[in-house]
């Protein structure tokens, strides 16, 4: 007779299917909370950061976003040594009772014309608590789905990591496009920028009662063991230098690209182009809609050709087009 390593043996359809749709809607809403805020600093920034120039209001705003960057890996460390020793669900628990926590902070903050500094203050610690739980959220959801893949279909469902990414800014900026629609301009920068935070907070404690009930990672429950090695950044620089620095760069870049894309570009169109906010955004959330459709195609190609041909031609694309197509949109102008 022949055994089979428990560590790389799916578990059936039905409950790979379950967790992966669990897993993944919760994913969704993690996300949203962390997106709103890029898609409503155009209306809140001069709240926080008072000036006569718009474009040192986004940059203020731009600023304190970076901050919560910043706290991501110090999240996905400090999360993933959490999951590795407590659990995947419990990692995620975590990872959205503080984004719940940060998007109640913003819902509720001051803004700067009654606390002054404060209010700014405020939003900072917010984002500093969003950031260390979107930093543990991306570690320990790309662990979860890939574990409940399995081997053969890890690229496929594992793309379903970044359908609900997207999906979460997408859902994000068409609640910007309700609210511009049912909201004039002066309810939506007085106070309508709040709707999406007390949303935001609201959800999270949702997703928080559905990861108490996902079920546990076969491979989890295999390294948990007396024996098995304890995770750590020491042992990961000391045991596997290399690779740890290969994902890591993999992971900047692509990053970069990303936020690039999805996140400046519906500023770069506004602030440098010279489109409306509401052009803007239905531009940025037609192209956010057709990538997240991209995703299980390319995801499910990866499992046929394997990650490095895609990955290469990643670098490849980007490093050739990126510049060429925001000079382009810079001349760009809304007919």
């Amino acid at each position: 007779s022949h055994t089979v390593d428990n560590a790389t043996q799916a578990p059936p359809m039905r409950e790979r299917v379950k967790a992966i749709i669990g897993g993944s809607a919760c994913n969704l809403v993690e996300w949203f909370d962390w997106y709103a805020y890029a898609a409503f600093t155009l209306y809140f920034a001069p709240h926080f950061f008072p000036s006569k120039d718009p474009t040192a209001q986004l940059l203020g705003a731009a600023a304190v976003f970076a901050v919560g960057f910043l706290m991501r890996p110090i999240g996905a460390w400090m999360m993933g040594i959490y999951a590795d020793r407590k659990g995947r669900k419990s990692g995620l628990a975590l990872s959205v009772s503080l984004m719940c926590a940060g998007s109640l902070l913003i819902a509720v903050s001051p803004t700067y014309e009654t606390a002054g500094l404060f209010a700014p203050a405020i939003l900072l610690i917010a984002r500093l608590l969003q950031g260390l739980s979107v930093g543990g959220e991306y570690g320990a959801s790309a662990t979860y789905l890939s574990e409940m893949a399995g081997k053969n279909r890890r690229g496929f469902f594992s793309s379903f990591q970044y359908v609900t990414l997207i999906g979460g800014q997408l859902v994000a900026v068409g609640l910007l496009l309700v609210l511009q629609m049912l909201m004039d301009e002066r309810s939506l920068e007085s106070w309508g920028w709040r709707i999406p935070f007390v949303i935001g907070a609201a959800l999270a404690v949702v997703v928080f009662w559905i990861r108490r009930g996902l079920a546990e990672t076969q491979s989890f429950a295999n390294a948990d063991r007396a024996d098995a090695p304890k995770s750590g950044l020491v042992n990961l620089f000391r045991h596997h230098p290399r690779q740890a620095m290969t994902v890591m760069l993999l992971t900047a870049g692509g990053t970069l690209a990303f936020y690039a894309y999805s996140i400046y570009m519906q500023k770069f169109l506004v602030n440098t182009s010279g489109f409306s906010r509401e052009v803007a955004s239905q531009i940025n959330a037609g192209t956010l809609f057709i990538f997240m459709l991209l995703q299980p195609v390319v995801g499910a190609l990866s499992d046929r050709i394997g990650r490095r041909p895609l990955l290469i031609g990643f670098g490849v694309l980007g490093t050739l087009f990126t510049y060429p197509l925001f000079s382009a949109l810079a001349v760009t102008r809304d007919a």
